[in-house]
């Protein structure tokens, strides 16, 4: 698998959007992207969970491109779905259970895109005959990243049913969580009154396989006084096997994932975005043994001497 670029040059990649899956309840039609590189076969997938930042269209399957196109260029199937969260339907969906985060509806739509996965695939020009459907991810990004924790095995306790509630995919084996929120109990009172399945969240039933990425000046004062090691709560309160990748001067948007010259990126740096993209990769790469040595060689290349990017540890 490319890690990131070979020799002759940026693997070329196709995006193709909008995939539209009609879901029988859903409010309106989930819609995806598809990123994939051009040539490949037997390429393993990546389902993209965005955030729920003040941006138009990041929050959708507009956004999120620097890490979409660095997975696809390592040889990703890269699936972003439009969340019912996301501003560019908040005008329709105001008012519709759920609103305005749409929590279980955010897995949901995950299971929704495995159960068509086919239809994908034969709907993207060029990608038919060439997606392994055994070898599924997800990787999330703050709003997202709680998502993918609860794909992963993390419970919850239902707001509204007030019942423990687990959406685990078993189909997904393996996970990327990028500057999620961390446990409930030290949250300030008036964001678990605001967001009160934030919570509940339980990580000791997160059992699957993932690389949790926090950045070490990612204080989000708003929710906690916790500091930046409220993000790592997922590797830190969870079972293994994860592994915990920290990355040095890093905020909320871990240098632009995001977006290309995001307002709401406090940290844009897009040698750190290249770093999150080549390190994650090669995570998923050597977990899906598609190259034994990815991850430590990815990890010998970034995260050794003085030139650093961050810190891991694994249990």
């Amino acid at each position: 698998m490319n890690a990131l670029a070979s020799a002759d040059g940026p693997t070329p990649v196709l995006s193709y959007s909008p995939v539209v899956l009609p879901v029988a309840g859903r409010p309106v039609d989930l819609q995806v992207r598809v990123t994939a590189p051009v040539t490949g076969t037997d390429l393993p997938v990546i389902l993209l969970s965005h955030g729920h930042g003040n941006s138009n269209h990041l929050s959708s399957l507009d956004g999120y491109a620097p890490i979409a196109q660095l997975w696809a260029r390592a040889g990703f199937v890269v699936i972003q779905p439009t969340h019912l969260s996301s501003k560019t339907l908040a005008h329709r969906l105001e008012d519709a259970p759920g609103a305005p985060l749409f929590w279980r509806s955010r897995a949901e739509d995950m299971t929704h895109i495995l159960d068509r996965l086919d239809v994908i695939e034969e709907t993207v020009p060029q990608l038919a005959g060439r997606v392994d459907h055994d070898m599924i991810a997800v990787a999330g990004h703050s709003l997202g990243g709680f998502t993918a924790n609860l794909l992963l095995g993390a419970q919850v306790t239902d707001p509204v049913s007030g019942e423990r509630t687990s959406v685990l995919e078993p189909r997904i084996k393996a996970g990327v969580v990028l500057a999620a929120p961390g446990r409930g109990e030290v949250m300030h009172a008036s964001m678990a009154e605001l967001i009160p399945v934030f919570a509940t969240i339980d990580f000791s039933t997160m059992e699957t396989p993932a690389l949790i990425v926090a950045g070490d000046k990612d204080d989000s004062r708003h929710f906690t006084d916790a500091g930046p090691e409220w993000h790592a709560d997922p590797y830190t309160l969870a079972p293994g096997p994860k592994t915990l990748l920290t990355l040095f001067d890093a905020e909320h948007g871990l240098g632009g994932i995001a977006g290309y010259d995001a307002d709401e990126t406090t940290d844009e740096n897009p040698e750190r975005v290249g770093a999150v993209g080549r390190l994650t990769a090669a995570y998923l790469s050597t977990h899906f043994r598609l190259d034994d040595h990815a991850w430590q060689t990815a990890c010998e290349d970034l995260l050794a001497g003085s030139g650093a990017v961050g810190r891991v540890e694994s249990k």
